[in-house]
């Protein structure tokens, strides 16, 4: 379909710009003394209205002939070929017109159809055509800009999918193999133990496979998770860790990246608790301020422990998952206090869920 038909309004504002040239045309005619005004509108604005459809013709010209292929032989001959096809065209639409007035109309409204005449709206007619092609060429480079434009942010979207996807695949893999083994372990010496832990970590990927399919989840579905996930760590290491979670009732339906706040707690016991022969607290804050919700996940740490395997991989897996949702709108920051405390705090926009 033309692209003139595809929106109303363009249709319009393509029929007023062809309404002006007929109102031009009469005046070319009101001052070449052929005729008073009333008799040049009733020829001219009917004959170029008309002529107004048949130059949309020139779209499809300039799509059987692309940019990148002209050649200037080529070009010479098909455009001058529908130029002066059209112009001819127009000339015996409007000596048709005149023809179809004496019948219809009053005597005051003819006027006479000279060769000059004729001449002159064959030559109106072809420079016509000409700008139409010149216009066409202009709306298809546009369309195309447009359509390579959705193109390059549908490859965008599909490859922030795609690498989204291939972080979350990296959120659990170590906590299973650890799960895995403390269940394994636990079969010998505490079998009540170990049947807990296995379904606590089958309702813990329960959770994880259902939240694969969404950008967003509301905080209250990542705080559920996280307190499966806890559930597992606490029987692995008993009375060694403990966590306390502060999000106000009101940020429960708040939106946040599904398997964002579940990496941080792994990451604070992997890095803080296990190295602590008393264990520790991890203490999780959730605010809102402004436009702004922040989420602060603090745990101690052993100064002289040595440094785990993948020390800070977690943090910036979630570092570049939160940049892919939100570009620089989003931060997520990391530091390690005198006082033996490790910090992470994530800041991203806030949205209410429905």
């Amino acid at each position: 379909m033309h692209p003139i038909f595809s929106e109303n309004r363009r249709l319009f504002g393509y029929l007023s710009v062809w309404l002006v040239i007929g109102c031009l045309a009469a005046a070319l005619l009101v001052v070449g003394d052929y005729c008073p005004w009333a008799s040049a509108l009733l020829f001219s604005l009917p004959v170029f209205l008309l002529y107004g459809f048949v130059a949309l013709s020139a779209y499809y010209v300039c799509r059987s002939l692309p940019l990148k292929e002209r050649r200037l032989p080529q070009l010479a001959l098909t455009f001058g070929a529908t130029s002066l096809a059209s112009g001819a065209l127009l000339t015996e639409a409007a000596a048709a017109w005149m023809s179809t007035i004496a019948v219809i109309a009053t005597p005051w409204s003819q006027f006479e159809f000279t060769h000059h005449l004729q001449a002159a709206i064959f030559g109106i007619g072809v420079v016509l055509y000409l700008l139409s092609i010149f216009g066409h060429d202009v709306l298809i480079a546009f369309e195309n800009l447009r359509k390579a434009e959705r193109r390059e942010s549908e490859l965008q979207m599909l490859a922030r999918e795609a690498e989204l996807q291939m972080l979350r695949t990296q959120v659990n893999p170590h906590f299973l193999f650890n799960s895995l083994n403390s269940i394994s372990a636990l079969t010998s010496i505490d079998a009540a133990a170990a049947r807990d832990m296995t379904i606590a970590l089958a309702q813990f990927f329960r959770q994880t496979l259902a939240m694969a399919n969404f950008e967003k989840i509301p905080l209250s579905s990542e705080l559920a998770l996280c307190e499966s996930f806890l559930t597992v760590e606490k029987i692995r290491f008993g009375k060694k860790l403990d966590a306390k979670i502060v999000a106000d009732t009101d940020l429960q339906r708040s939106l946040i990246p599904p398997l964002v706040l579940q990496p941080l707690l792994e990451n604070a016991i992997k890095h803080g608790i296990r190295n602590i022969a008393e264990g520790g607290i991890i203490e999780v804050n959730v605010t809102q301020r402004d436009a702004w919700l922040h989420i602060v996940v603090e745990n101690p740490v052993e100064p002289d422990a040595p440094q785990a395997s993948g020390n800070g991989m977690g943090l910036q897996n979630i570092r570049r998952r939160c940049v892919n949702l939100y570009n620089e709108r989003a931060r997520v920051t990391w530091k390690q206090t005198d006082n033996n405390r490790f910090t992470v705090e994530l800041t991203i926009p806030f949205e209410m869920g429905t």
